[in-house]
């Protein structure tokens, strides 16, 4: 199977950015690619709330999904836009919002980001996502034609029994789209997309944005793609643009029967204090 990583520099505005990603799902397409997956936030990466406010639309008004829903079935090509940010009038807030787009630009899945990223961090940057966010209640796995496809966005990284509810689910691969920090990627990025592809014996996709953006947020890069042992495939640094992998399939099955972990899981929901 190939797929393509589109690592973005997102900017504040959805006009330009949507070019960004329809001439990307065309250069996937031309590539051989068979499935495409960009970051979080592709469509707008904006810190101002009152300016981000007035493109910040439903779901059936967003341009950028439709824009790529068309561009997919133009060049029959599967892709999983990482995230959007989309009004929500049932919350009066907004949700970040993943879709798995088939190569006919049929929606086949949505995610909502479950975890929200509520923190201070030592650079003085403070981050309050749940203010302007409402969060996902439902974990997803969905159907391909290359297996099952779990979703994930961002800070879902750091929490493993999402994780491993979407291997119990039977995902294949995992797509972790990211807008991480720069401190905490150095940090953490590497290490917990490899262990989530180790737990849960699937290929991780983890596609993110890279760099310092419009609005003066610096992101970390390093797209990674990562077989079910652990091995990365792909590491795509921290230049924006367009890259490719091919996913051995057959390693599922090869590293599921050396160690099946899948099989010896066990519940644990009590703890005795000793």
């Amino acid at each position: 199977m190939r797929i393509a990583l589109f690592q973005m520099n997102s900017g504040v505005d959805p006009e330009i950015n949507v070019r960004a990603l329809t001439d990307a799902v065309a250069q996937a397409a031309e590539g051989g690619a068979q499935l495409l997956f960009t970051p979080e936030m592709s469509g707008c990466v904006d810190q101002d709330r009152e300016r981000s406010s007035k493109v910040i639309v439903r779901e059936e008004e967003d341009i950028v999904l439709a824009a790529v829903r068309g561009t997919a079935a133009e060049h029959g090509l599967w892709v999983h836009l990482g995230s959007l940010a989309l009004s929500d009038p049932a919350t009066a807030k907004r949700r970040n919002r993943g879709f798995l787009i088939d190569d006919r630009g049929d929606i086949r899945a949505r995610y909502d980001k479950i975890h929200l990223f509520d923190v201070d961090l030592p650079t003085g940057e403070s981050w309050r996502e749940s203010n302007s966010y409402a969060a996902g209640e439902q974990a997803v796995v969905a159907q391909t034609p290359w297996g099952k496809l779990g979703l994930t966005i961002c800070y879902d990284l750091r929490f493993p029994d999402l994780f491993r509810a979407l291997s119990n689910g039977g995902a294949d691969i995992i797509s972790v789209p990211a807008a991480f920090t720069v401190p905490t990627g150095e940090a953490h990025w590497h290490v917990l997309l490899r262990a989530r592809a180790i737990e849960s014996s699937a290929f991780v996709v983890a596609t993110g944005q890279t760099g310092t953006h419009e609005d003066g947020r610096q992101t970390y890069g390093h797209s990674l793609v990562i077989d079910p042992w652990g091995t990365i495939l792909l590491d795509a640094g921290d230049k924006p643009g367009l890259y490719f992998a091919d996913l051995p399939l057959e390693r599922l099955h090869n590293v599921r029967t050396r160690i099946p972990v899948l099989q010896h899981r066990k519940s644990i929901s009590d703890v005795v204090s000793a």
